[in-house]
């Protein structure tokens, strides 16, 4: 297994680099086929893990859709959905979330040191809390979460999560769908922050393949020496 999880980030984005639109509803960036893609990679892996913000603001579900496909995990003693984790340094989580009330998934909160009281108190009745330290460091986490044996990981966001792990040389794959569409207004959130990456114009990432979808590409790229290609067509 190894002293962390097999790291796979996936995400959407616009021609112009960015997660969404600044405001109002949520922009949707993958096509119907994408989004069964998705699918089939939530469902090969042991956990799920977005930022606390994403929680927040798109109130994310995280569940395997395919009925066969979960039949197909339970049916290998797995359960049917992976499970759900979120990093949060303030606490400010609403137990009545997606994350928290939709399918039978186990749910683990990692929280900075000093708000772990207030996040027991919000989410301990539908969630497992994690002191994580103070600041909260990703390799840990991951560490953690090997501990309790997830071996794959599929990190769906957001930005500050994406830009912490990939700055901390802690991502294996990147899965990367580029929807033909601009979003054209710097106040939306980028893939990525500001930050000193292990890929840069000495060092490029390896383009592991892409393929088109519908309306939509996607690129995978290649991080680390782990990177299994798993999936692959």
């Amino acid at each position: 297994m190894g002293d962390r999880p097999y790291t796979l980030l996936s995400c959407s984005v616009s021609l112009d680099g960015y997660l969404d639109r600044a405001g109002g509803t949520r922009l949707v960036l993958s096509n119907d086929a994408d989004l069964d893609r998705v699918d089939e990679v939530r469902a090969s892996c042991d956990a799920i893990l977005v930022g606390a913000g994403t929680v927040r603001r798109d109130n994310p579900r995280l569940l395997v859709r395919d009925e066969a496909r979960r039949r197909r995990r339970t049916a290998c003693g797995l359960p049917a959905n992976p499970t759900k984790v979120t990093v949060t340094e303030r606490a400010d989580l609403d137990g009545d979330a997606a994350f928290f009330t939709t399918g039978p998934s186990e749910r683990v909160v990692y929280c900075a040191t000093p708000k772990v009281d207030d996040a027991v108190t919000r989410l301990g009745h539908v969630a497992t809390v994690v002191d994580a330290g103070h600041p909260v460091e990703m390799a840990w986490v991951l560490q953690d979460l090997a501990r309790r044996g997830v071996r794959r990981l599929m990190v769906e966001g957001g930005g500050t999560l994406h830009t912490q792990l990939l700055t901390a040389g802690l991502a294996d794959e990147l899965q990367l769908v580029v929807a033909p569409l601009f979003v054209g207004d710097s106040r939306a959130v980028r893939f990525v922050g500001d930050g000193t990456f292990p890929w840069h114009d000495g060092r490029r990432a390896r383009l592991a393949s892409t393929r088109a979808i519908g309306d939509v590409v996607l690129l995978r790229y290649a991080l680390s020496d782990r990177y299994d290609g798993e999936g692959t067509s």
